[in-house]
């Protein structure tokens, strides 16, 4: 198969998201949330709770109402999974841990991290060596606990003292992590070595390029298809190596380059590709999914445009602040702006936009049933329909179910 129509392209990417079978039924284990690891590798970290945290949300797309605290006891309890800058900040399996060692290896030479933070390791080193220090001597620890006396002014840094830039800049140079996160969503910090599971820090460290070609293997597998650019932004590999690595790949045999209708450039899929005959899947998703997050990616498959408006002011928002696009069957049909009001037990529906030239009676009909399943899972009562938008959700409010 060397050519994909645009149709094709959808359902394989839908289905190596895994999007490709229906919700599980009956109780969700830890075998559930191995499984949605497998399919999208790595879950992006956001700290936005206008609904919930973005990280519980994948797993509501694939699974429907998974235990929210099993996820966190798979990453601050059993160590299966662990915080590092994958995509983002981000939730990986800890079999990926020796595969991101380059980056923490790079991170301490002041490469391919934010330049702020760079240039802070590199001029304050003996400040950093001091925090690193009190980490190993008091961790697990927060950086309130560990701060300098005194008010933060204003930055560019979110108000962050020396202190947050100093242990920021430990965590992505590999030689502190997470060890878990307090109610407010704050860090507590610790050494690897009491964290991170001790079978998996004596495995061996690949070469850089090999683990590149990893990484971009496990992108591979979750994006079904894609073109380079895609590949490695999964993994947030830079332009110069994604290429380099990719034409390794193909030469290997591990990646088959592919055309698809629509599509400027070539494309890859891994060998064995299989293309649904159909997809039939029903979901909210988070901004932050792994799905969407490339915007021209988003664009490409769903004609789909996709804006994250959360840092726009209110009055030039055009959707509004925290939009979810609505995946029914193998199309994105709309977008709702939702928010949890956990002190009267309802979600509210803010407002509601249909994507252009699709029936909106089977996406109104879909989307009340969807909206009335998250509210349940949230632990929340009802639905409210504030009204906002051109997509008439019907008579509200409606009874959350779950």
């Amino acid at each position: 198969m060397d050519r994909l129509s645009a149709a094709q392209a959808r359902r394989i990417a839908l289905a190596a998201q895994g999007f490709g079978r229906p919700r599980p039924a009956g109780r969700l284990d830890r075998r559930h949330l191995r499984w949605l690891f497998e399919r999208v590798g790595v879950v992006q970290i956001d700290s936005v709770n206008a609904l919930v945290r973005s990280h519980y949300l994948p797993g509501w797309a694939r699974l429907g109402a998974y235990p929210r605290a099993a996820l966190d006891d798979a990453v601050y309890g059993r160590g299966d999974l662990f915080e590092y800058w994958a995509h983002e900040a981000s939730l990986v399996p800890v079999s990926l841990q020796p595969l991101l060692r380059w980056r923490a290896e790079r991170a301490r030479t002041g490469q391919g991290v934010w330049s702020g933070l760079a240039s802070f390791g590199r001029d304050r080193p003996e400040y950093v060596r001091e925090i690193l220090a009190r980490v190993a001597g008091e961790g697990p620890v927060a950086a309130s606990e560990l701060a300098e006396p005194g008010p933060r002014g204003p930055s560019a840094w979110w108000g962050w003292g020396d202190t947050k830039k100093a242990l920021e800049w430990l965590f992505w140079s590999g030689q502190i992590s997470v060890a878990s996160r307090r109610g407010s969503f704050e860090r507590l910090y610790d050494l690897p070595e009491r964290v991170l599971p001790p079978e998996i820090q004596a495995l061996p460290t690949p070469p850089e390029a090999a683990a590149q070609r990893g990484l971009l293997r496990v992108a591979a597998g979750c994006h079904g298809v894609a073109t380079a650019r895609d590949l490695g932004d999964y993994f947030r590999i830079g332009a110069a190596d994604t290429r380099a690595r990719v034409a390794e790949l193909v030469e290997e045999g591990d990646l088959l380059p592919v055309t698809v209708e629509g599509w400027a450039g070539p494309a890859y899929v891994p060998p064995g590709l299989v293309v649904p005959r159909r997809i039939t899947a029903r979901t909210l998703l988070s901004p932050f999914d792994s799905l969407v997050w490339e915007r021209s990616r988003t664009s490409r498959l769903f004609g789909f445009d996709l804006r994250l408006e959360i840092y726009t002011p209110a009055p030039k928002r055009r959707y509004g602040y925290y939009v979810l696009p609505f995946l029914l069957g193998d199309r994105l049909v709309a977008r709702v702006d939702l928010k949890s009001d956990r002190a009267s037990g309802t979600l509210v529906v803010v407002s509601a936009w249909a994507q252009e030239h699709h029936d909106p009676g089977p996406t109104i009909e879909a989307l009340r049933e969807e909206t009335a399943a998250l509210a349940g899972w949230l632990g929340l009562e009802r639905v409210v329909l504030a009204g906002g938008g051109d997509l008439d959700l019907g008579p509200g409010p409606i009874t959350a179910v779950g």
